[in-house]
């Protein structure tokens, strides 16, 4: 279920944070966040079941892939089906539990990413793009589970630029591992190339930080002398410091683990973090 994956599923906060709704005196926009948090986890973790049944043999064909549960024999595809269904008889109904919007978007996920790992991942183009509606769908998936006063549109637009630019390093270190066997493993990354995805990082990376600029001038909700704006540099240098591990190559891995190994990047996102609560919640 590749629970080191799940950290991308911390995006559903973005509604209880930048809506400013944490407080001690009221714990219940946290708590109904956390609790869709979870679910999306276990929603991930049938994605991932699923999709490695489907992909099993060419798993077995991969350098890394090859050493997955189901991949490497350790794990039964039957076991593997029967708990994606279980775990899935179990997501959606708790979904619904917590609000009927959020099951409507959590159904959507789901159907989202079972087309992305049988057919979307195949197509050019729109395999990165399915991925950025993955990002764009946690998010929403945040309001619908609170009562949203001021939350900015121009959110939406940054974790969709974001989202892009992870997309496009993913390809990019899966083409320099896999190198010239890449079609062979992956049947899209034929329509890709080192060169190509570089631009598309590039582009993907300004329009990101332009994204975020703009929001911290521009939001409903912030302080009115702009001190928000005090956090483009974090960004700045988040998006600048994955960029330099994503053009190490094959050792880069994929952008979603690179969180969990460099500490440059996670002391980055840290201060920001924390910058973030101290303009919204404290100055």
């Amino acid at each position: 279920m590749r629970p080191q994956q799940w950290t991308k599923n911390l995006v559903i906060f973005a509604a209880v944070i930048f809506d400013r709704q944490l407080a001690f005196h009221n714990l219940t926009p946290l708590l109904r966040t956390l609790a869709g948090f979870v679910v999306f986890c276990v929603l991930s973790g049938v994605v991932y079941l699923v999709n490695d049944i489907a992909d099993l043999e060419a798993d077995r064909q991969h350098p890394r892939k090859r050493l997955r549960p189901i991949a490497s024999g350790q794990l039964s595809p039957r076991i593997a089906g029967i708990a994606a269904a279980v775990l899935t008889l179990f997501a959606l109904p708790a979904a619904y539990l917590l609000a009927p919007a959020f099951a409507l978007v959590s159904l959507s996920y789901l159907l989202l990413n079972l087309a992305y790992s049988r057919w979307l991942k195949h197509v050019f183009l729109i395999d990165v793009l399915s991925i950025a509606l993955g990002f764009v769908l946690r998010v929403g998936a945040g309001v619908t589970l609170i009562h949203v006063a001021r939350f900015s549109p121009w959110l939406y637009v940054v974790t969709t630029l974001a989202s892009l630019y992870l997309g496009f390093g993913k390809r990019r270190a899966e083409l320099a591992l896999l190198s010239g066997d890449a079609n062979t493993h992956r049947k899209v990354l034929d329509g890709y190339s080192i060169p190509l995805l570089d631009q598309y990082i590039g582009i993907a990376a300004a329009m990101t930080i332009i994204g975020y600029s703009l929001y911290t001038f521009s939001a409903p909700n912030l302080p009115d002398n702009h001190i928000m704006m005090l956090t483009i540099p974090f960004a700045l240098y988040g998006i600048m410091r994955l960029l330099a591990i994503i053009q190490q190559g094959e050792d880069a891995g994929a952008p979603e683990e690179i969180l969990l190994k460099d500490r440059p990047l996670q002391l980055t996102i840290l201060l920001w973090g924390l910058s973030v609560l101290l303009i919204f919640y404290i100055y």
